[in-house]
């Protein structure tokens, strides 16, 4: 079992040994520039908005929007020496282009009274000010800059854990680790925020977007920044980064070999390995399950869909029975946005308990490739984390109301086996592991 401290060496080693911890980002040749130098070229001026509001406007609307920001940004921003430079007022600089899953590099320099900061998919922030300004050390500003502090209060990544600034006037170098929502920042290589949930600040009720665009923000005073450079984290990389994170502390069970189907019981015969997988026939179906009973726990594994293919997590499963009502629940795993469940019950989407709580929908990644889903099982509390992103976290004891009026007999279950619920296609799974809690 890992410390905190041993924890947090842990995490920066991760993330160089996967990721890189170059020098300057310029030495990975993955890396673009995704500012010149020299213009405006793939960025716009951009007043904040709730990227919702902004979609929910006409095509009138959006372009007089944009028109209006670009005038406001011809007043207010330039570019010289290769730099980026806001007189501290006016709109904020936006890239043309969404991204995702991310390994970003900035430079940037404040001076006194300066107050940006770094939008990531469109939301605020990665807080940059002057820490000298007293009238703002009620708000935090003496623990310097690099915290997302948007996020709630208390919530984790909200404060940077170290005091990292160069003094006022000095450049300073930020370097940002985003898969789905798990954000690591590094301020002038200090590790100032380690695997924290950047909320959604546009609605805290709903995860962090998919996909947005990179902004600066700046008030205050002159801000300048420079040698913008990131890099798309590919999904195989993804999720070998979040499961060497959430495997650190030790203590997981490796429930798939990669060869055969040794310790599982139940349809045995309607599943087989393949490549290293555990994949669900065409056309056979059945609960596939671990023969180890299990109350509270983690398990993390990654899981690859076929167009509209179906299947789902058995948890708590009593060993007989369908695993979505006999069983505590079926963690729902499907294709949901395929055509042939446009009409689906939201509790039926990819994540859900099945039939009782729907999960968030919008993160699955495209069918063929790999996903990596984190599940946290604690009493009858359930939370879902699909690519990084947070999409379920359910309290089942609370449920009163069920799809189609549908009893689940097995939903206050206090422990059962864990396992797939094949429903005929050829869902496939690897590198299934669960940690026990109790």
């Amino acid at each position: 079992m890992l410390t905190k401290p041993h924890l947090s060496l842990a995490l920066t080693a991760l993330a160089a040994a996967l990721i890189g911890r170059p020098a300057a980002a310029d030495e990975e040749p993955s890396f673009q520039a995704i500012f010149n130098g020299k213009d405006f070229a793939g960025w716009h001026g951009e007043s904040t908005i709730d990227p919702r509001k902004f979609k929910a406007m006409s095509a009138e609307e959006q372009k007089a929007k944009l028109a209006a920001d670009a005038a406001d940004a011809a007043q207010h921003w330039k570019v010289e020496d290769g730099e980026i430079v806001n007189d501290g007022h006016g709109v904020f600089m936006s890239t043309d282009k969404g991204y995702g899953d991310v390994e970003f590099f900035v430079d940037y320099k404040i001076l006194p009274l300066g107050d940006s900061g770094i939008y990531l998919r469109g939301t605020p922030q990665v807080q940059i000010w002057d820490f000298t300004e007293k009238a703002k050390f009620n708000l935090g500003a003496d623990k310097g800059s690099g915290g997302l502090w948007n996020n709630s209060p208390g919530a984790k990544g909200k404060d940077p854990l170290v005091f990292a600034d160069n003094p006022l006037g000095q450049w300073n170098t930020l370097r940002i680790l985003q898969v789905g929502a798990r954000t690591t920042i590094y301020l002038n290589g200090k590790l100032v925020v380690e695997d924290a949930i950047m909320e959604n600040y546009w609605d805290r009720k709903l995860p962090l977007a998919a996909v947005g665009p990179i902004q600066l923000q700046t008030h205050g005073s002159e801000t300048r920044f420079r040698n913008i450079k990131l890099r798309e984290i590919k999904p195989e990389e993804a999720n070998a980064y979040l499961a060497k994170i959430d495997k650190a502390p030790g203590g997981f069970l490796e429930l798939s070999n990669g060869k055969d189907l040794t310790g599982w019981k139940g349809s045995v015969e309607n599943y087989e390995v393949v490549d290293g997988s555990i994949r669900c026939k065409a056309g056979h179906g059945g609960v596939l399950y671990y023969d180890k009973e299990f109350a509270d726990f983690t398990a993390v594994l990654e899981f690859k869909l076929p167009p509209a293919g179906n299947n789902g997590l058995a948890i708590r499963y009593p060993g007989q029975g369908d695993a979505a009502y006999h069983g505590m629940t079926e963690l729902q795993v499907l294709d949901d946005g395929h055509e042939q469940y446009k009409n689906l019950d939201p509790r039926q989407a990819h994540g859900s308990a099945y039939g009782q709580v729907a999960a968030h929908r919008g993160y699955l990644r495209p069918v063929g490739e790999w996903n990596y889903e984190k599940v946290t099982v604690k009493g009858p509390k359930i939370q879902v984390e699909l690519n990084g992103t947070p999409i379920l976290d359910a309290d089942l004891s609370t449920v009163t109301e069920f799809m189609a009026n549908s009893p689940h007999p097995g939903k206050d279950l206090t422990k059962g086996y864990f396992g797939f619920a094949g429903h005929n296609d050829p869902v496939e799974f690897r590198n299934v592991s669960l940690k026990p809690l109790d």
